[in-house]
């Protein structure tokens, strides 16, 4: 049997473990954090309800992990609020966070390596729940995960990557929390484990625990979740239903503001006129592969001099193509005559 969330040995002793029924599970309000004088995070707020499972979303670099850490109290935040179940603990150091019933699972595999498996998990258990308690709590890590139970006695740090990661996470699911915060769930799992790592998840959530799931595995992590937040360069960039972050993930790293672009109006380009002191800008076509057959002999100066001087008409507008000539690329501009006045074509060489 799995103990409803929350109903850990502190929680239940510890008066500040009193939650407002009324009020979301977490709350942020414009949190700001730095890494000394590295600004990652810009005013980000969003909520997690309760029993609720939330995918925090986003490219490396965007500030999932460092939410993460705000929320556990690993990261101290420069300004703004962060609310669990009501109760301001921005500020409050992690472990008194911990013990009102929020467990942080962080990117990589935070375990004891000198240690066995089963004494990794039973150093866990005895800290979250009563003594009496701690043989059915580690009956159900071994029911959840069978090769733990294969491995208990082997040195934690000889467990393969994977097999570390799920040592990891089923020191949580044996006593679910209020709020489990996980980072990077899937890294090192194979695909099977990470299929029994969420289904998991899903039946933690049925204990009255809200998830907020940190993942670069993207529909997985929407799979089961009920709201999704897209976070961009320590920036919200989108919230809102599971369904619909697909789309906006398509729009938001493609690079495309999430609200309908406006096409601008196209210009009609008319004759330009060349006045004294204007650069005209530059106009180019497809390139032309090799010399036109009228070209002179006599190298690049020669040819270039045979383009130079074109004489065209009041209001013509001549556009010479790129022409590849001995591994340079000469580029004729935009050649204007000013009206009533004749104009000169303009070469230009590039490489």
């Amino acid at each position: 049997m799995i103990r409803k969330a929350g109903q850990t040995a502190e929680a239940t002793s510890d008066p500040e473990a009193v939650f407002d029924p009324d009020a979301p599970l977490l709350d942020l309000q414009d949190v700001c954090a730095s890494y000394g004088s590295y600004r990652a995070l810009f005013g980000i707020t969003f909520k997690v309800p309760a029993r609720s499972i939330v995918a925090l979303l986003g490219s490396n670099g965007a500030g999932k992990s460092t939410v993460a850490r705000v929320v556990s109290g690993l990261v101290p935040a420069g300004s703004g609020s962060v609310k669990f179940g009501g109760r301001d603990i921005l500020g409050l150091p992690a472990f008194r966070i911990a013990r009102l019933g929020m467990v942080h699972v962080p990117e990589g595999r935070g375990i004891f390596s000198s240690l066995s498996v089963e004494q990794n998990l039973l150093l866990s258990l005895r800290q979250r729940v009563p003594r009496k308690d701690v043989p059915d709590a580690l009956h159900r890590a071994y029911e959840a995960f069978p090769i733990l139970s294969e491995r208990k006695g082997q040195i934690a740090g000889t467990l393969s990557g994977g097999q570390q990661r799920i040592l990891a996470l089923s020191r949580v699911l044996a006593t679910p929390p209020r709020l489990l915060i996980v980072d990077e769930l899937s890294l090192g799992l194979a695909p099977a484990i990470v299929d029994n790592v969420y289904e998991a998840l899903v039946a933690i959530r049925e204990t009255g625990c809200a998830v907020l799931v940190v993942e670069q595995q993207v529909d997985r992590a929407l799979a089961i979740a009920d709201e999704a937040i897209l976070l961009s360069r320590g920036l919200v960039a989108w919230s809102g239903p599971a369904s619909g972050a697909a789309a906006a993930m398509d729009r938001v790293l493609g690079g495309r503001v999430l609200s309908d672009p406006v096409d601008p109006e196209p210009v009609q380009a008319g004759p330009a006129v060349t006045q004294p002191g204007v650069t005209q800008p530059v106009v180019t076509q497809p390139a032309v592969t090799g010399p036109p057959e009228d070209e002179p002999r006599g190298g690049l100066a020669g040819r270039a001099e045979s383009h130079m001087s074109k004489p065209v008409t009041a209001g013509e507008t001549v556009i010479a193509g790129k022409t590849v000539i001995e591994g340079q690329t000469v580029i004729a501009g935009q050649i204007a005559g000013a009206a009533g006045t004749p104009g000169t074509a303009g070469i230009k060489e590039g490489t």
